[in-house]
């Protein structure tokens, strides 16, 4: 088992926080809108009225769970860590917090009230949204220390039920993750997606997930999510309607700008299609295929290379 490089920790937290930025001030425009005047670039205010290089949510969530995994991950100290971004604006840009949603809200307000993270998600069926897929990707880092896919699994479910505990976002988490490892390892996209496929398919019965399940996963299990049309692929805030995203820019793109840039201009929640997106597309890439000029801008870009390093730098567990 080796140990994550540097070069892998910047791919998964520069991938995402890139993606998110580029997508901050175009969020919530319509397809249509973005296909008259498309994002080609990293650019400012728009939606919140922010510099360019601001990023969300997506990625204060992300980071949060990298301070937590470079200190020795511990659920209770990463729950607490959301609830300081609420109430502290912890690990935002300019120490405003101008972007939750409402699942995400709701479940670190039982947070900040004593609830335990093992109880403070949102189980119904309506809480499906991307709050836990795209922050995510950081438990890439620990996949190689987990014995076996129970444990895996297991990791995934109560990072991804701190806010939303329907089986739905776990399993996306699940998918996304593996497709992540097998980029992480050198397989090109059709390869990694198959993998991740396959080995969900095979999982499936050995993890006793809900059957019931099975018909959301049915066009990303079929294999043939790089042919859909656009017409056919959301950029809404559905976790379903992520995971196919980020899969189809990825399958039918050539570089981390192309697929970003694709993931965004689908309109809706450009900046958590582009987050989900641009970490498997970094992941693949690499992290120097990130346009530099776009990194530049990011904002705390010296904190972020300064928990790359922590990171780097974590005692094997």
């Amino acid at each position: 088992m080796s140990a994550p490089t540097l070069s892998l920790i910047r791919s998964i937290l520069y991938g995402v926080a890139v993606g998110d930025a580029l997508g901050v001030p175009v969020e919530f425009t319509p397809r249509e809108q973005l296909r008259q005047k498309p994002l080609t670039d990293m650019i400012g205010f728009g939606t919140y009225q922010q510099p360019a290089g601001t990023w969300s949510d997506d990625s204060t969530m992300t980071f949060c769970l990298a301070e937590s995994i470079a200190r020795g991950y511990d659920l209770h100290d990463l729950a607490q860590r959301f609830v300081r971004w609420v109430d502290e604006a912890y690990w935002t840009p300019y120490e405003e917090v101008f972007d939750i949603g409402i699942t995400t809200r709701a479940a670190i307000a039982q947070l900040a009230a004593g609830v335990s993270p093992r109880q403070s998600g949102e189980g119904g069926e309506r809480s499906n949204g991307n709050g836990a897929l795209m922050r995510i990707l950081p438990l890439l880092l620990l996949w190689d220390e987990q014995p076996h896919e129970e444990a895996r699994f297991a990791l995934v479910q109560e990072v991804a039920a701190i806010t939303h505990a329907h089986p739905r976002s776990a399993i996306a988490c699940y998918h996304y993750l593996h497709a992540a490892h097998a980029l992480s390892r050198g397989a090109a996209p059709d390869e990694a997606y198959r993998h991740a496929n396959a080995l969900l398919l095979q999982q499936w019965p050995l993890l006793r997930l809900p059957e019931a399940e099975r018909p959301h996963f049915a066009r990303v299990l079929d294999g043939n999510v790089a042919t859909l049309d656009e017409a056919d692929i959301r950029g809404s805030g559905y976790v379903i309607h992520s995971l196919e995203a980020s899969l189809w820019c990825l399958l039918r793109t050539g570089s981390y700008a192309e697929a970003v840039l694709l993931a965004i201009n689908l309109g809706e929640d450009t900046d958590t299609t582009g987050a989900i997106t641009g970490g498997l597309a970094a992941l693949h890439y690499g992290y120097k295929s990130i346009p530099q000029p776009w990194v530049e801008t990011l904002a705390r870009l010296a904190d972020i290379e300064d928990l790359c390093r922590r990171l780097d730098v974590r005692p094997e567990r």
